[in-house]
């Protein structure tokens, strides 16, 4: 029997005002709001695939300050059989962002099967519902405990 596993690593950045950056995301026309990141690429560390990531999804450099919360539950994943390990960091923009931050979700620039905006949402009034995945909510709830 095989049980294939599905390593994620994502970035939580936030600004000096407690915003902290979200990913609104559309795959083949199912959308979901996250925390930036993404799959880990085979042969690749956990801090080399979040650099990676934020390199493409924001043409970011970061800094990555400390590990913050890995899965310790089972989730699995709802694009196919696997289950998902993910790994968050607290990270921090070497440069500043030169991205098109949005205001609202889902508000895209692009067309076509895959779409990608972002937008800072003031930590504090972010819901759990306004994330997709399980555990993201789970890391939500952590960073409100957590003062900054």
């Amino acid at each position: 029997m095989n049980y294939p596993f599905n390593v994620r690593v994502y970035g939580l950045m936030m600004d000096d005002q407690q915003n902290i950056l979200i990913s609104d995301e559309e795959e083949f026309g199912f959308r979901f709001s996250k925390f930036p990141g993404g799959g880990l690429e085979y042969g690749e560390g956990l801090l080399d695939g979040l650099i990676r990531e934020f390199k493409e999804e924001c043409d970011a450099e970061i800094e990555v300050l400390e590990h913050f919360y890995t899965t310790d539950f089972f989730i699995k994943s709802v694009f196919n059989d696997s289950q998902v390990i993910s790994v968050y960091y607290l990270v921090k923009p070497l440069n500043v962002l030169k991205l098109n931050f949005k205001s609202q979700a889902f508000d895209f620039d692009q067309t076509g099967d895959i779409k990608q905006a972002f937008r800072w949402k003031y930590l504090p009034d972010l819901s759990l519902e306004e994330l997709t995945f399980p555990t993201d909510q789970k890391v939500l709830e952590l960073l409100k405990l957590k003062s900054f």
